[in-house]
């Protein structure tokens, strides 16, 4: 996927004159006053779609990536004229986490203006504000978060356009055994809600394909996200993984704490190979590694690479254009859960109400640029696609579809 022309473009944030209370961000596009959602009074009533995601913090890149996409899928909405209601643009900073997840759903349900989320980005922010959300019947729909879990919490207002872990884990396990070789295998978690059942799904697989596979759950740390490690652990975590004999890594987590142990296995003299998944699939990682340590690590991603795909070319050249650097893991998923809701405000109109968009979207179909978005019935997307990637000389190139033959 990130053949979608991914640089390594830090973009700074831009920094609010007011401090928000536990979030971070809400810049929204636009300005002057407008009327709230629903209301008239001889003008068009003004809907707002929020994103919440990681704007600050270890992670932050990532979420970057999706608050573009979705500012510009409104901002598009807006330019084609047709519209009988003025959309805006919000954005609630949750840092990635789950205990500044839900004062950040707090501050997007509060804003009466609010009509739906695309977010929360990482699984444990999703799991933590859910319930808030739920509560308001304020629908989320997010470009990124794959707890299996987060479909059985039995909330009206979860949706997502990616698969789950159940359709990676397994597919990354049968990759690593039946295409790379892989025998002895030593899988990480980052002790996270979505590095845990990532890894676990990945396990039972790659036993299952015949492979010995020794599992560490190693806290995400507290440089990178809100996890309870520090920086020193990787330097013993990888003496462990060298003296286990393992022929490959495979870690269930994020970039910035994957970039810290791949460069610890690598001044341990660690050689075999590095596997991981979409939390990792950023040019951050190969950034924060270096470029020798990261060349050759296989990246997973229920995320299709968009670079050659014609239908998406517009997206990628107003992007860059909006943002400042290209798009990145999840900005077409964010683009199109963006513009899902766009669809279900057109049906409804006007007098669209939070609720009414809730309900819109179990039944919706729309074909976006990464594929055709419909939700069973407990907010999972249908379709199961999961791609794997690798670093190719100090790049991200797509393998395509993670299949073994």
């Amino acid at each position: 996927m990130l053949n979608r022309r991914l640089t390594l473009t830090v973009v700074p944030l831009v920094v609010a004159g007011m401090a928000l209370a536990a979030c971070g961000s809400s810049k929204k596009s636009g300005s002057g006053t407008s009327p709230t959602a629903g209301s008239s009074g001889g003008a068009k009533p003004t809907f707002t779609i929020a994103y919440q995601g990681p704007l600050s913090g270890g992670n932050a890149q990532l979420g970057l990536n999706m608050k573009w996409a979705v500012e510009l899928a409104v901002n598009e909405a807006n330019a084609a004229g047709d519209l009988p209601f003025t959309l805006k643009y919000t954005d609630a900073d949750d840092q990635g986490t789950g205990d500044k997840s839900p004062a950040a759903a707090q501050q997007l349900i509060d804003d009466k203006s609010v009509i739906a989320v695309v977010g929360p980005a990482f699984s444990g922010a999703t799991k933590a504000a859910e319930p808030k959300f739920a509560d308001a019947h304020l629908a989320t729909v997010s470009p990124s978060a794959t707890s299996p879990t987060l479909a059985d919490g039995g909330w009206s207002s979860f949706f997502r356009v990616v698969a789950d872990d159940n359709a990676q884990g397994p597919a990354d396990a049968d990759y690593a055994v039946k295409k790379l070789g892989s025998k002895n295998i030593y899988a990480i978690d980052d002790a996270s809600a979505y590095g845990q059942p990532l890894e676990a799904a990945f396990e039972k697989q790659a036993k299952a394909d015949g492979a010995t596979v020794t599992h560490a759950s190693v806290p995400g740390t507290t440089q990178c996200q809100a996890g309870s490690g520090n920086t020193q652990q990787y330097g013993g975590v990888a003496t462990t993984v060298k003296n286990s004999g393992a022929d490959t890594v495979f870690y269930a987590g994020y970039y910035c704490d994957f970039a810290l142990l791949a460069k610890a296995l690598n001044a341990a003299g660690y050689t075999g190979k590095l596997f991981s998944d979409d939390g990792s699939l950023d040019p951050k990682y190969i950034q924060q590694a270096g470029a020798n340590v990261a060349e050759g690590t296989y990246i997973s991603c229920a995320c299709a690479d968009i670079s050659t795909n014609p239908a998406a070319a517009d997206f990628l050249t107003k992007f860059k254009a909006l943002a400042g650097f290209d798009s990145g893991t999840y900005s077409p998923e964010a683009f199109d859960a963006a513009n899902t809701i766009i669809s279900v405000l057109k049906q409804l109109g006007p007098s669209a109400t939070r609720q009414s968009v809730e309900t819109a979207l179990k039944s919706v179909d729309y074909k976006g640029i990464t594929k055709e978005v419909k939700f069973e019935p407990n907010g999972n997307i249908s379709g199961t696609a999961v791609y794997i990637y690798q670093v190719k000389g100090g790049k991200i190139t797509s393998l395509g579809l993670a299949t073994t033959s």
